[in-house]
C-alpha cells in the first residue's frame, strides 16, 4: 500500500485496499463502480443494494447479488411493489439473501415509491438531477466523503417521495456506483469496459 491507501496489483491494476480483497471486488471496481447507470431497474438495485449494504462488507452483498436479482425480479419495480407479507417471509428464510426483515421490506416500499416517481420524470431524472455540476476525484482515498450537500439533498428529496434506507451516506454510495461522481483516486486504475 503507498500513502494514498492504493494498492498496485499483480495484473498491473491500481486500485483501493477496498478493491482487492478477491476477484468479485476486483471485477466490481474495474468494470462497475462508476460506470454511468440510467435504466430504472439499474438505479432500483443499486440504491437497494448500497441499503443492503449498510452495516455490513460490500463483499457480502456483490456474494449475494445474483440471489437478490432473481428474488426481485431483476429489480423490476412494478413486480417488487406487488411482493406480499407471503412473499417477504419467503425471503427472510432464504440463507441467499441478507435476512434483514427492515431491509427487505424497503425494497418493496421502494419499488412502489419507484412508480410514484415516474409521475415526477422517473428514477433517472430524480436521481441525476443530484449529480454536482462538477466534481474533482479526490487525491487520495481518505479525500473520499462519506456524503456531501447533493447527497443529503437527494436523501431528503427521496424520503420525500416515501423511500426508506435511503440516508445521506447510502445515497453517496449509490452516486459513486452508479457514475454520478468519480471517486477513483489520483493513481488509480481507470473504469474498464467489458467487450
Amino acid at each position: 500500500m503507498n500513502g494514498m491507501d492504493l494498492i498496485s496489483c499483480d495484473d498491473g491494476r491500481v486500485r483501493p485496499a477496498w478493491a482487492v480483497g478477491d476477484a468479485l471486488l476486483r471485477h466490481y471496481y474495474d468494470y462497475e463502480w462508476g460506470a454511468p447507470v440510467h435504466s430504472e431497474s439499474g438505479l432500483f438495485e443499486r440504491l437497494a443494494l448500497e441499503g443492503f449494504q449498510s452495516g455490513l462488507s460490500w463483499r457480502t452483498v456483490l456474494q449475494k447479488r445474483a440471489a437478490f436479482r432473481e428474488v426481485f425480479w431483476g429489480f423490476d419495480a412494478d413486480r417488487v411493489a406487488c411482493m406480499t407479507e407471503a412473499d417477504v417471509q419467503a425471503l427472510l428464510v432464504d440463507a441467499r439473501l441478507i435476512r434483514n426483515r427492515r431491509k427487505i421490506m424497503a425494497v418493496v416500499n421502494n419499488a412502489r415509491a419507484v412508480i410514484d416517481l415516474r409521475e415526477h420524470g422517473g428514477l433517472d431524472e430524480v436521481l441525476w438531477s443530484f449529480a454536482p455540476a462538477q466534481h474533482t476525484p479526490p487525491l487520495t482515498v481518505a479525500d473520499i466523503p462519506s456524503q456531501t450537500v447533493e447527497s443529503r439533498a437527494m436523501a431528503k428529496e427521496l424520503k420525500r417521495h416515501g423511500f426508506q434506507f435511503v440516508g445521506p451516506t447510502t445515497c453517496y454510495a449509490t452516486m459513486q456506483a452508479v457514475g454520478m461522481v468519480d471517486d477513483r483516486p489520483r493513481g488509480a486504475s481507470p473504469l474498464l469496459v467489458e467487450s
